[in-house]
C-alpha cells in the first residue's frame, strides 16, 4: 500500500519511527514534512496529507502531531477525508472497518514508538466492512461532505 505521512514539529520526533515501521511492513511512504523540529503549522501538513489521499496518489494517510487532535480537526476540514485520533488498537482498526477512516492521527506526546507501531499495524491491516449498516452510514458521511 502507498501511504502519506506527515507531522508537525511536535510529532517530528516520532515520525521517523513511524516511517521505519511502515516500510518494514512492506508499504511505500510519501513524506510531506515536517523535516525537523522547527515550528510548522499543523493545518499546512494536514492539507498536504489530505491532498495526497483525496487525489488517489496514496491509499491512506498518517498524521503525527502533539496529541493527534489538531491534525484530526484540520484533516477533517478537507472534503473526502475521514480522520480519527487513534490511541488504542481497537480504535485503530475499527475506525477503518466501521467508518472507512482514511487518515489516522496519533499524538507523539501521548504514545511512544512501541504503541505507535501497534496502532499503525492495526490501522493498515484493517479493511472497510461489507456490512450494509456501515456502508449506509459512510454513504451518509459522503452526502454530508457534498453538502459542504
Amino acid at each position: 500500500m502507498r501511504l502519506v505521512i506527515g507531522s508537525d514539529h511536535a510529532g517530528w520526533s516520532l515520525k521517523k519511527a513511524v516511517i521505519d515501521h511502515v516500510r518494514s511492513l512492506g508499504h511505500e511512504v510519501v513524506d510531506v514534512g515536517s523535516y525537523d523540529e522547527n515550528p510548522v503549522d499543523f493545518p499546512d501538513i494536514a492539507r498536504a496529507v489530505a491532498q495526497k489521499v483525496t487525489s488517489g496518489e496514496v491509499a491512506r494517510g498518517i498524521m503525527v502531531c502533539g496529541t493527534g487532535v489538531g491534525a484530526s480537526i484540520a484533516a477533517n476540514k478537507m472534503k473526502g477525508i475521514r480522520a480519527a485520533v487513534c490511541h488504542d488498537v481497537h480504535s485503530a482498526h475499527q475506525s477503518v472497518e466501521h467508518d472507512d477512516v482514511n487518515v489516522m492521527c496519533i499524538g507523539a506526546q501521548i504514545v511512544g514508538p512501541w504503541l505507535a507501531n501497534d496502532l499503525i499495524s492495526s490501522f493498515l491491516a484493517a479493511e472497510f466492512s461489507t456490512d450494509e449498516d456501515f456502508r449506509r452510514r459512510v454513504q451518509k458521511l459522503h452526502e454530508m461532505d457534498a453538502e459542504g
